[in-house]
Parts: C-alpha cells; sequence; structure tokens
C-alpha cells in the first residue's frame, strides 16, 4: 500500500456494531442489506462486553455484526443503524479495508451502489 495513500482513498470498510442479541442483530442486518448500504452483515454471538457505561463497570452478553460496505455509504448507514439501533450510544467503528481478493471487493460495490 501507498504510504501517502489516505481515507480518501480506501474505497471499502468493515464496520462493527455491537448488539444486544441474535435477534436484534438480523433487525438491524436485514434492513442494511435490503437497502443496499451493506453488501453482507455477519452476526457473531456468544460476545462478552466490559465496558464503562455512567460511571459504572458494567459486563453484559452481546453480538457482534460485522458489515462490509463502502465509504461511499458510510454515513448513510451510521444513521440508519442509529435508527434501527436499541442502545442509546451505538458503537459503530469503521475499518478500512486496504486490500483483499479484488472480485469480492468489486462485489461490495456492485451491490451498494
Amino acid at each position: 500500500m501507498d504510504q501517502d495513500a489516505g481515507i480518501e482513498q480506501i474505497k471499502h470498510l468493515v464496520i462493527m456494531v455491537t448488539v444486544s442479541d441474535k435477534e436484534e442483530g438480523a433487525r438491524v442486518a436485514r434492513p442494511l442489506v435490503e437497502e443496499g448500504l451493506a453488501a453482507c452483515v455477519n452476526i457473531v454471538q456468544g460476545l462478552t462486553s466490559v465496558f464503562m457505561w455512567k460511571g459504572k463497570v458494567e459486563e453484559e452478553p452481546e453480538a457482534l455484526l460485522i458489515i462490509k460496505t463502502t465509504t461511499e455509504r458510510l454515513y448513510e448507514l451510521i444513521g440508519r443503524v442509529k435508527e434501527l439501533h436499541s442502545y442509546d450510544v451505538p458503537e459503530v467503528i469503521a475499518l478500512p479495508i486496504v486490500d483483499g481478493n479484488p472480485a469480492f471487493l468489486q462485489w461490495i460495490e456492485e451491490v451498494t451502489t
């Protein structure tokens, strides 16, 4: 990867979103895919999250959504997650995909356009 490459040159993203359980994960994931905001959403069960909330350390079971999308759809996707999610402050973290199977990356672009 070119060391001078900035985020503006990143086309593909993995978005991580935690949800309360698999059922909420499906309620968030399905519209994202149906609306073309995400190419794919994996729902990973069995997480335990330890976090600080309102001055107290909490420990809760959760599920993790691993979402594949493009940078062009990022802010619309974040807005939609916030609409669909049950948490006051949902975790939505975008990680750049710097390289991968060209056919898979092309597919992400095709289904989110």
